[in-house]
């Protein structure tokens, strides 16, 4: 299992020109909890839609999660909905958990070439939430999930359109994620990966599918800060 790296070198990513983070529980952290927020709300969406309990609802939002990436995209192929209304109501939240990081924004600047955010969530939740920590300048652009085509990470094919589209020399690049599975494709195109996990993970409340394993040979790096992380391959 790859360890937790607080001190990782510089040559480690002397070649990477290409800069791709996900948005949630990796430019801010897990604590934070966003995510529960649009959790509740896609499960208010389901048993709304469905006609379900909320625990029904959440049980099903969550099987639709494990076997198709998103409970968006199990919700668009089992029940044909409009993937525009769910997004709008899912992430109709309050960003007001998440504040200004500055030495984060410093540490993103200081990267050398293009940076990326990369996410399943829409282009909206991505800049108000950036916005909110007052990063969102320091990218060149955001690839979400209606650029995606509603087909969600981990699938091969979203990634190969995000790189064909970003023309992402993949060799030359580092994506940075907080789900060991979405890290398998980056690594095998050839990226540097790095996997941010909870500080004092132990203590977190962390679903099962977002741990890592024995057989997590396709993380380079893992970490639980990563503007400290960042700024060692910087500085």
């Amino acid at each position: 299992m790859t360890k937790i790296d607080r001190t990782p070198s510089k040559a480690d990513f002397s070649h990477v020109t290409e800069w791709v983070f996900d948005l949630d529980n990796t430019l801010y952290p897990h604590h934070v909890n966003l995510f529960a927020q649009i959790d509740k709300n896609m499960t208010s969406y389901v048993s709304t839609l469905l006609q379900m309990e909320r625990d029904e609802a959440r049980r099903l939002q969550k099987q639709y999660y494990l076997e198709h990436g998103t409970t968006l995209q199990g919700l668009m192929i089992h029940h044909g909905i409009d993937p525009n209304d769910f997004l709008e109501k899912a992430h109709a939240i309050d960003y007001s958990s998440l504040t200004a990081q500055p030495e984060l924004g410093a540490a993103i600047k200081a990267l050398p070439g293009r940076k990326f955010i990369f996410t399943n969530g829409s282009v909206k939740h991505a800049e108000m939430a950036a916005g909110a920590l007052g990063i969102l300048e320091h990218f060149d652009d955001i690839f979400d999930i209606v650029a995606a085509d509603f087909v969600p990470k981990p699938a091969q094919a979203t990634y190969d359109k995000f790189a064909t589209l970003k023309r992402i020399e993949t060799r030359k690049a580092a994506m940075f994620e907080d789900l060991p599975r979405n890290l398998k494709v980056p690594k095998a195109l050839g990226m540097q990966t790095v996997l941010l996990v909870p500080n004092n993970l132990e203590e977190t409340v962390v679903e099962w599918w977002e741990k890592t394993s024995g057989e997590d040979d396709h993380i380079d790096f893992v970490t639980d800060d990563l503007t400290d992380f960042l700024a060692k391959i910087t500085g």
